[in-house]
C-alpha cells in the first residue's frame, strides 16, 4: 500500500504533515509507529521511501528519504470517456479502470444517460486516488468535470488548436464502443499507429456509453472526429462491465502489439 502525497509537498524537502484521512489510516489501520518506513507516490509518476518522524493526536508527520524506481504505467496514454452512470456504478468504473491503468477519465453527459447533472468530480477523484494507492500505481488519473458529449469534441478541438497534441490531421485516435455493432477491437487496434502514439504521448480515447448506450447521432459525431466504431462481441454488456472489459482489452492488446514489435 502506498500513500499519496502531493508533488508540491515533496518538493519542499521538509517534514510533511499528512492529511487527516491519511493520518487516520496510518494510525488506526496500519498501526504505524515513529521510525516506520512507508511508500509514497506523488500521483505524477514518482515513488519515494519515507520515514514516520512524528505521530500526533490527529496527524502523522513524515520525512522523504529517497526516490525509488517503480514501473507500473502503460506505454500508452489512455483516456476513458464514460457516459455518466447511476450511483455506485460510476464509482465502480472509476475504481476499476484506475487499477487497470487509465491516465484520465472524462465523464460525459449523453442523450440516453439518466444522470444529466452531477457535482461528484471531487468524490470521483478521491476514488481514483485511493485505487491508485491500493494497486501500487504512481500516477493518479485525472477525473475531469462532466461535459456534454458534443461539447467535448468542440472543446478539445478549440483547446488544442495550434498544438494538435490529441489530434492527427484534425482527427482523434481511439474507439467508441457500440452494442449495435462495429469493427472487432483487435482489428480496430491494427488501424492505429501505436509506435507514433508511444513516442508522441498522444492519447487513445475510449468511449463507453451510459446504461442506454449511445444514440446513432452520437456515433456519427464520434466517427466524424476520427473514432473507430468498435464492438465487444455478440453479447450486450452492462455499461459498467463494458468499461472495465474494454479498458482491460485495450491495455492487453496494445501492450501485446508492443511486445510483438520488440
Amino acid at each position: 500500500m502506498r500513500i499519496f502525497v502531493p508533488q508540491e509537498d515533496i518538493r519542499k524537502q521538509e517534514q510533511i504533515r499528512l492529511s487527516a484521512d491519511k493520518s487516520h489510516y496510518l494510525i488506526s489501520v496500519i498501526r504505524c509507529k515513529k521510525g516506520d518506513r512507508i511508500a509514497i507516490i506523488d500521483g505524477k509518476g514518482k515513488a519515494y521511501k519515507a520515514e514516520v518522524s512524528e505521530i500526533a493526536k490527529r496527524h502523522v508527520f513524515i520525512n522523504i528519504l529517497h526516490e525509488t524506481p517503480v514501473d507500473t504505467e502503460s506505454a500508452i496514454n489512455f483516456i476513458l470517456c464514460q457516459g455518466i452512470l447511476k450511483g455506485e456504478k460510476m464509482d465502480l468504473v472509476i475504481q476499476k479502470t484506475t487499477e487497470l491503468g487509465v491516465n484520465g477519465i472524462m465523464p460525459l453527459i449523453t442523450e440516453r444517460g439518466v444522470v444529466k447533472e452531477t457535482r461528484k468530480a471531487k468524490r470521483w477523484q478521491k476514488i481514483a486516488e485511493e485505487a491508485a494507492e491500493q494497486c501500487g500505481r504512481t500516477v493518479i488519473p485525472k477525473v475531469h468535470e462532466p461535459v456534454q458529449f458534443a461539447e467535448f469534441f468542440e472543446r478539445e478541438r478549440s483547446r488544442r488548436a495550434g498544438v494538435m497534441e490529441h489530434w492527427s490531421n484534425g482527427k482523434m485516435t481511439g474507439f467508441i464502443f457500440w452494442e449495435e455493432g462495429g469493427m472487432p477491437l483487435k482489428e480496430s487496434i491494427k488501424k492505429i499507429s501505436l509506435t507514433s502514439l508511444q513516442h508522441s504521448g498522444t492519447p487513445i480515447f475510449v468511449f463507453i456509453g451510459p446504461e442506454g448506450g449511445f444514440t446513432s447521432e452520437e456515433i456519427r459525431l464520434a466517427e466524424g472526429h476520427g473514432l473507430i466504431r468498435t464492438t465487444l462481441g455478440k453479447r450486450v454488456l452492462r455499461a459498467e462491465t463494458a468499461a472495465i472489459v474494454s479498458t482491460a482489452l485495450v491495455q492487453f492488446l496494445t501492450e501485446s502489439a508492443f511486445s510483438s514489435e520488440d
